[in-house]
Formats: C-alpha cells, sequence, structure tokens
C-alpha cells in the first residue's frame, strides 16, 4: 500500500458493539455512558495514524427491516438486542464523525455491509489502483477481500488487530479463498445472524468440502450426478441433499449486495480537512481529552508552512481561534480565573514570537546536505555488500525480506505489521543488535536519512526572503499546558549528537546580535519536589547540590563523592520515571537492568523519598474521587478512564494523572515568566536593556532570546531574575544561562553559573 491512495471505510455499527463490550462503565463526569463513543474513536484515530488515509468513509446500519427480514422472517432472530446504552451512543459516535469531516453512508432496506460493498464497488470503478481497508468489528466483510481490498479487524477486544489480504483468510479458514466465504456460510451456516446453513455440517466439514469441490455450486452439481461421491460420505451426502434448499438460501442471505442506490462520489470522500477547533469541542464536551492528543495533524501544504504567506496573516487567524479556545476552556472549568488571564495575556507574546522567526544560514544547510548525501551514499554501497544485493532499504517490506529471509535473522519475538509483514521498526531492529553487522549500520543510514529528509533539506524551502522560518506555536496544545510548535516543529530540533549540532548551528543571530538561552534547570523535579512537600529533596535543591547525584547516593548507600557516573545515570532516570508513573519495566528498560533490580530501586528510592510515593497514591486517589487533577494555577486535566474496568486504560490515566500536576505547573510558571518578561521589555521599551530583544522561541523548560551584542549582559540579568523570581515555590528555581552565535554554539554566561 506504499505508493497507492488508501480509502477507508468504516463498519460503525459493528465497531460500536465491539467497543461497547470490550469496555467497562465508562462514563463523564455528568454520568453520561459512552464507552462505545471512546473505544470507537481510539479505534478510529489508530487506524487513521497507521495507514495515513487519502479517502474515509462511513458506514451505518438503519433501523428498520431489510430486504433480508422480508426474505426470511427469522433473520437474525436469535440475536439479543443490544442494550439502549448501547444505541443511544450511537449519535455522538456520528458527532465524531462530522467533526472529523468524515462522510457517512446509510440506506434504508440495506444492512451496513451492503453500503460497504457498494462503496468499495463504486470506488474502485473510479480509481482501479486504490487501495480499499475495511474497517471492521467481525469478519462478515471478508467476502469482499480481493487484491485491492482488505480488511482490518480485532481478534479480542480493541487492540490485538489483524488485517486480512487473500492470503490471511485462506490461513483463517484452511485453504478457503474470499470468494468462498459465502459458499462456506451457506454450507455452515451463521448462528449470529440465524442463518440456518445445511443441519449438521460444521466448519470442519464445510471447509474439507469446498476444498474438495471449490463452490456450492460445484459439489451439488458433482452430487447430482453420483450421490455416492467417493469425497462425501453416505450420511453427510444425505444431509446436504435434504439442506439443499437451505444451503443456496443461505448464501444468498450472507451475500452482500453491492448495488445499494445510493449517491456516490470518491472527491467527496477525500480525506483531511476538518476543522480541528471542533473536533477538540466534541472530544471536550465527551470527555476524551487523553485522545486530543492523538488526533492526527492536517497535512499541509509549502503554502501553509509560511513560504509566500505573511507571518502575521497566518498568526492573526490563529490568535483569533486561540482567544475562542481559551473561553470556550475558562467556561467548561478546565481553566481557572489565574490560568485564563494568563493565556489570553500569552496570546500577543506568541504571535511576536511567530512574526520574528528565526534566521538561518542557507549556506551552512547546502554544505551540510552535500556531507550527508555523500554519507548516505557511501552508506548505501556498504549496506548491499553486507546484505549481499541491492534493494530499497527505505522500504520496511523490501527490508524485512533481506534481513529475515535472505539473511536468516531470527524473528522470534519480533512483532509484525498490519499486513502481517515482520516489522522492521527501531523497537524491532534493537532487539537485533549485535546478530549481524547489517544491523548496525541501518541504524546509523535511518539516522541520517531522518536528519536529511526531515530537517537538512526542507528547512532552507520554508525560510523567507530574509532568510528565517516562523513556525506556528499553539499555547494550548498539550493537555499539560505545554505550548507546541508545528510546520515546522522547532522544540523537535536535534540537540545531541554530532549532526544535531551541526544541524543547531544552522541557526544563526542577525549580525550585531547574539542568541542568549534561559534554561530552567531541572524544573519538573523541583515542583515535584515542592508539590510533594518530601525534606530531602528540598534540602538538596536548597544547598544547590546535582540533584540526580545525590538520589544516588541515597538509593545505593555510598557518600556523594562515590558515586559513579552509571549510578548517577540509574538515579536520574528514576527522577524522571517516576513523576511519569513509570513502573519497574519501564525503568529496567531505560536505565538497562533486570525487572528484579528494577523493583528493587523503585522501593529504595520510595523508602529514602517517602513524600513522593504518598503524593504518587494520593493524586490517584484524589483523581478517581472527583475524575480530574490540576496544576498549582488550577488548570484542570480530566481523567475519567481511571475508573475504567480495563487496566490499560486506567494505568494510563494514573501516568496521566501524577505527571499532570507536575508537568502542567512548570508549563504554567514558565508562560508567567514569558508574561512578566515581555511587559517589563514593554514597559522600559526605551531602555538599551529592551531595544532589539526579541523572544524567538520556546522550547519546554528553555526560552530562546536575540539581543543586541552591546546590551546582552544586562539584559540576560534582567531576564535570569525574573524567569528565578516569577513563582515562589519551596525550593529555589534556577535558571541557567548561555549565548553564542548559532543555537548550536552557545557557552554558558561565566558570571551566572
Amino acid at each position: 500500500m506504499a505508493n497507492a491512495k488508501i480509502l477507508i471505510i468504516l463498519d460503525c455499527n459493528a465497531l460500536v458493539h465491539r467497543s461497547f463490550h470490550a469496555l467497562g462503565d465508562f462514563r463523564t463526569a455528568k454520568g453520561e455512558l459512552v464507552n462505545a463513543v471512546y473505544g470507537f474513536t481510539s479505534i478510529l484515530l489508530k487506524v487513521l495514524k497507521e495507514f495515513e488515509p487519502e479517502y474515509v468513509a462511513a458506514s451505518f446500519d438503519v433501523a428498520g427491516p431489510t430486504f433480508r427480514d422480508e426474505e426470511y422472517e427469522d433473520y437474525k432472530a436469535t440475536r439479543v438486542k443490544a442494550p439502549d446504552e448501547l444505541y443511544q451512543q450511537i449519535p455522538r459516535v456520528k458527532e465524531v464523525l462530522e467533526a472529523l469531516n468524515i462522510s457517512i453512508y446509510e440506506k434504508e432496506g440495506f444492512e451496513a455491509d451492503d453500503v460497504i460493498g457498494t462503496v468499495a464497488k463504486l470506488a474502485h470503478k473510479e480509481e482501479r489502483a486504490l487501495e480499499i481497508v475495511i474497517v471492521s468489528g467481525d469478519l462478515d466483510t471478508l467476502q469482499l477481500v480481493d487484491k485491492r481490498t482488505k480488511v482490518y479487524t480485532m481478534r479480542k477486544g480493541l487492540h490485538d488487530t489483524v488485517l486480512y489480504d487473500e492470503g490471511a483468510v485462506r490461513k483463517r479458514f484452511g485453504g478457503l479463498g474470499p470468494g468462498q466465504m459465502v459458499d462456506f456460510k451457506g454450507l455452515k451456516g451463521d448462528p449470529s445472524d440465524n442463518i440456518p446453513g445445511v443441519a449438521g455440517v460444521g466448519e470442519k466439514t464445510a471447509i474439507q468440502l469446498l476444498r474438495d469441490f471449490g463452490s456450492l455450486d460445484n459439489l451439488y452439481e458433482t452430487l447430482g450426478k453420483d450421490r455416492a461421491s467417493r469425497n462425501v460420505r453416505p450420511k453427510l451426502a444425505e444431509k446436504l441433499f435434504e439442506g439443499k434448499e437451505q444451503a443456496f438460501f443461505s448464501r444468498e442471505l450472507a451475500t452482500i449486495r453491492r448495488d445499494v442506490p445510493i449517491t456516490f462520489r470518491l472527491h467527496d470522500l477525500a480525506w483531511r480537512n476538518f476543522d480541528r477547533g471542533e473536533v477538540e469541542q466534541v472530544f471536550r464536551k465527551l470527555e476524551f481529552r487523553s485522545l486530543l492528543s492523538r488526533l492526527p495533524s492536517i497535512k499541509a501544504g509549502i503554502s501553509d508552512q509560511r513560504l509566500g504567506v505573511p507571518a502575521s496573516s497566518v498568526s492573526g487567524v490563529q490568535s483569533d481561534f486561540v482567544y475562542e479556545k481559551i473561553e470556550s476552556l475558562h467556561q467548561d472549568g478546565v481553566f481557572s480565573k489565574e490560568v485564563y488571564e494568563l493565556e489570553k495575556k500569552l496570546v500577543p507574546i506568541i504571535k511576536d514570537m511567530e512574526e520574528a522567526g528565526i534566521k538561518i544560514d542557507r549556506n551552512h544547510f547546502s554544505k551540510l546536505a552535500k556531507s550527508i548525501a555523500a554519507k548516505l551514499k557511501k552508506l548505501e554501497r556498504k549496506i548491499y555488500e553486507t546484505a549481499g544485493k541491492e534493494f530499497n532499504i527505505n522500504s520496511p517490506q523490501q527490508l524485512s525480506v533481506v534481513l529475515f529471509e535472505d539473511l536468516g535473522l531470527a524473528t522470534k519475538g519480533l512483532k509484525k505489521t498490519p499486513g502481517r509483514v515482520i516489522s522492521t521498526a527501531v523497537s524491532e531492529l534493537e532487539k537485533l543488535e549485535g546478530m549481524h553487522p547489517v544491523i548496525s549500520e541501518l541504524f546509523t543510514y535511518r539516522e541520517l536519512q531522518k536528519l536529511y529528509s526531515t530537517y537538512i533539506t526542507p528547512l532552507p524551502k520554508i525560510a523567507d526572503q530574509k532568510d528565517r522560518i516562523h513556525t506556528h506555536f499553539d499555547q494550548l496544545g498539550t493537555a499539560t499546558g505545554r505550548t507546541s510548535s508545528s510546520s515546522p516543529n522547532m522544540q523537535n530540533i536535534p540537540v545531541r549528537g554530532e549532526w544535531g549540532l551541526e544541524i543547531r548551528k544552522g541557526f544563526v543571530a542577525e549580525n550585531g546580535y547574539q542568541f542568549v538561552s534561559f534554561d530552567y534547570s531541572q524544573m519538573e523535579l523541583r515542583v515535584a519536589a515542592h508539590i510533594a512537600d518530601d525534606q530531602r529533596m528540598k534540602e538538596f535543591f536548597g544547598q544547590g547540590a546535582d540533584i540526580h547525584r545525590m538520589t544516588a547516593a541515597e538509593v545505593f548507600g555510598v557518600r556523594a563523592e562515590a558515586v559513579t557516573k552509571e549510578m548517577r545515570f540509574r538515579a536520574k532516570a528514576l527522577n524522571f520515571g517516576v513523576l511519569y508513573g513509570m513502573g519497574a519495566t519501564g525503568f529496567a528498560k531505560s536505565a538497562g537492568v533486570s525487572r528484579e533490580e528494577a523493583q528493587h530501586f523503585i522501593d529504595d528510592y520510595f523508602a529514602r523519598f517517602p513524600a513522593i510515593y504518598e503524593y504518587i497514591e494520593r493524586t490517584k486517589k484524589l483523581a478517581r474521587k472527583q475524575g480530574y487533577v490540576e496544576t498549582i494555577l488550577g488548570r484542570k486535566r480530566y481523567v475519567p478512564e481511571i475508573s475504567s474496568s480495563a487496566p490499560h486504560l486506567r494505568a494510563q490515566a494514573e501516568r496521566m494523572a501524577i505527571n499532570h500536576p507536575i508537568q502542567g505547573s512548570s508549563a504554567d510558571i514558565i508562560k508567567m515568566a514569558m508574561v512578566r518578561i515581555s511587559s517589563a521589555l514593554t514597559a522600559n521599551s526605551g531602555t538599551p536593556s529592551a531595544i532589539g530583544t526579541k523572544l524567538l522561541l520556546q522550547i519546554h523548560d528553555e526560552l530562546l532570546f536575540e539581543i543586541p551584542d552591546d546590551i546582552i549582559k544586562e539584559t540576560a540579568k534582567r531576564i535570569k531574575g525574573i524567569m528565578e523570581n516569577v513563582y515562589k515555590l519551596s525550593v529555589p528555581l534556577r535558571v541557567d544561562v548561555s549565548t553564542g552565535r548559532s543555537w548550536g554554539g552557545l557557552d554558558v554566561i561565566k558570571e551566572f553559573e
């Protein structure tokens, strides 16, 4: 499917039923049951991320009899009617689809499967090369599978998914192909729909008969000529003859119609042009705040990435939208009065940052591109030599064949893609490290290829005539309150390693100016110490000590000066891990230790810092009681899934609950600092420390300014003072200051150490 356009067709009723029964009693704060809507939306977002479709359609059943009911009075008569609580959620599901601008198809007298079959047929008429993926909660649509049509469904629950192509259907049904599925149901029947089939013929017998005779027609034609066929036992032959009429009638009932009278144009199914604000409003109403971060980014052309578009006009539109969103969140009770006022004051500051942009050195990027391209070419030849053949390294499917078929690397424990191909994702290749030289070569190649295609070649293309790049900042981009960046994402520019620094060196200050970075030191740990009121941790920060070294000394029971680099590394992983609700398994992976060792470290950690443990347990309990947690300024995050009966949803909600007060409070503080700095510079706009000073970027706990050479020390001292005193925690806030001509060449200002 890599190069083909993809159409997703959603079998909504089947997905809603699957979700309703898979998830527990999941309600909003007002008591509305939304488990089916949540499960459906979660599946939908997963599918949109995995397949990145060009087209999406949704199909529903319509209440009332269908042509099958008219032909067979007992059709689906044995099916237990679903609870009203399920059907009451379908309008909410349609609300989600409409917000995402997904076309809905339904027709009286027909089932959703018939509509799906018709949409698939009409879509292929318009575009033969189209790949179609039918997303369903059951296997009824397998008969529609062909070379260009697949069915994506769940084995159990909502997360164990499988993609059925022709081969997968044959594997599942003992060699039967998709075209034999209706004959299979003709023989076996379908108890869930009360389709009778032939009495006494089960799944194994039906499969064997169709393997021997190919089809229902051939089976009965052969038996008509030779009732004593050597492939059919006499008793079975008798059952088949007695049930002949039922067999053909059952096949007719099971056959999906592909001629439903609907108005259809493939163009109407084009997807991506949805109003993100409208979707967020629906998600907030349903209290699906944890799903907001999973919303797919809207694909944008170069024009949307500020090339040839005045930054001011783009920022203006965004500002109007953000004002509305702030008002809405305040009215919904998500923002306290203090957070509401803070976010309003931040809007013009964000707009100024977007308009200011950041300058790039085109010549530097040009040289870097040539250098990386040459290294990739050399590495490519080396990989071919190691693998013993040439292939498309960037094709996951071809790479999988080379690794696991040609080179014969072990596949045990490796995941598969939705297409049932052994995955070559980084997480899977890491499991193969050391097994073959080509693995390390692939890691290097992928790293360079990502840097080349994501940063080095695209960035110069979106710079304006003054060589400045204008990102978009969304001050409400995350549930915790952290500002996000897009088009391009300036918060994701690599910082570590040789090439990360080289890329950052391509961002330069204007002549007569320098970059000055102000970075809060260990902000989240300081906030955690304050909120949890952990005396030992507060003592370390009060002394200005290295918190990771002191934590290591506590956990390992040694003096601070005896702490090794490895001890400090593990302590650092623990310090940050506990803030995200990380368990023994996660810590074992991040610290490179066994699970038993990891659990021992965590137990020792909580024994040394008991208030942190108490904070975690207290916060989970509070979240379960009130349904939300909040920051020190009153920025709420609702976590309704914390009461879910599904363990994975409950665990995810607990991690969010633990982290939000810490990360969210850190976000509140840096936003307060931005507002306070802006106010101070504006109030003294005529003074030397304000003239020409521009805030360019906000990267998590760091602010990057462009400041005239002759006022750097004076201005830096002032900004550092504001940031360290903007909010009084019970531990001191500390800001590290560094400066340089390029973003990748910043040096610490000695006077501020």
